[in-house]
């Protein structure tokens, strides 16, 4: 499976743990627990079918407080990307359609820049 040869292949993560994995013709579901080397943690969630697409990436930190949420549950609607966004710093921004791949991308940018 491409998502965890993803995980696999990321040298910032250091555990993972696969919470629930659905496939069938046209569609999938997973959700994933991913702990990187800083102790923080990603809970990935997507559902895709032919029809839509529903996600969320939580990323918290050790002490269980969300760093960044990015998902596309169609509220703020007053957002130029809606229905995606993201929660971060008590604020709700603009997000364009993200994947796991680009939100691990992302954390390792994030992690790189906050090592001493």
């Amino acid at each position: 499976m491409l998502i965890l040869k993803l995980i696999n292949d990321a040298d910032f993560v250091v555990s993972y743990e696969v919470l629930d994995y659905k496939q069938w013709d046209r569609g999938m579901y997973y959700k994933l627990s991913i702990v990187f080397n800083d102790s923080s943690v990603l809970i990935a969630r997507e559902y895709v079918d032919e029809l839509q697409r529903d996600y969320s990436f939580h990323w918290q930190g050790s002490d269980n407080n969300m760093i960044i949420r990015w998902d596309n549950a169609p509220h703020y609607k007053e957002l130029l990307t809606f229905p995606h966004h993201k929660h971060m710093a008590g604020r709700v921004i603009e997000s364009r359609v993200v994947s796991l791949e680009d939100i691990l991308n992302q954390i390792k940018g994030m992690l790189k820049d906050n090592k001493p």
